[in-house]
């Protein structure tokens, strides 16, 4: 074999393992791997209850809720989210992209602002293609990336355990109720309710 023949295969070989990596990578990003597009990167188990019921460790919602069927001016009562065994208390979402405990009135008044987007809307990336890492503070006013937020009033004593300064949140509109955005913990799988509040 002449040394042109071998430099031939050679070359083809590496070709081949460069194009087999490539759709492996792929293949792993269309199945959700990773941060990002639903998936179930990240560390830790999260809660199991079957699969697709899974909450939490890492899990990233495609997209944000749909909008309610509930045209209601109230909302269910905290507490009654725990829809299977070991499942929090609190709205979270399931690995198979269901939005639990998003059944709140279109019209529930404690959504009402008299100036919504009185900051601006969020001017940063929103959906599943975006994670932020928590910076510090607190329910009244946490921040990431240059800029605040605050949880809702109604919504602070579901993030009692959240990691203010190392948690990782994805953004999401609210589609129900001006205003507001949805803050999903990565490592939860729970969520509240936002207001942007401008530059940290």
């Amino acid at each position: 074999m002449t040394h042109s023949q071998r430099n031939s295969i050679t070359t083809g070989f590496v070709v081949f393992v460069v194009l087999l990596s490539i759709a492996s990578m792929t293949a792993y990003a269309q199945r959700g791997g990773g941060h990002g597009g639903g998936g179930r990167g990240g560390s830790g188990g999260g809660i199991r209850s079957g699969d697709g019921l899974r909450v939490g460790g890492g899990y990233i919602p495609r997209g944000g809720p749909g909008r309610s069927r509930n045209f209601g001016h109230s909302s269910p009562a905290i507490g009654d989210f725990a829809d299977h065994d070991g499942h929090p208390h609190q709205p979270h979402v399931h690995w198979n992209g269901q939005w639990i405990g998003h059944d709140f009135g279109r019209h529930d008044g404690r959504f009402r602002l008299d100036h919504p987007w009185e900051h601006g809307h969020f001017p940063g990336g929103i959906g599943p293609r975006f994670v932020f890492r928590l910076g510090g503070g607190g329910p009244g006013r946490f921040w990431f990336s240059g800029y605040a937020f605050s949880v809702a009033p109604f919504d602070v004593d579901l993030c009692s355990d959240w990691l203010w300064d190392t948690d990782d949140i994805v953004l999401y509109d609210d589609p129900d109720h001006v205003g507001w955005y949805i803050a999903y913990n990565v490592r939860l799988g729970r969520y509240v309710h936002v207001m942007y509040l401008g530059g940290a």
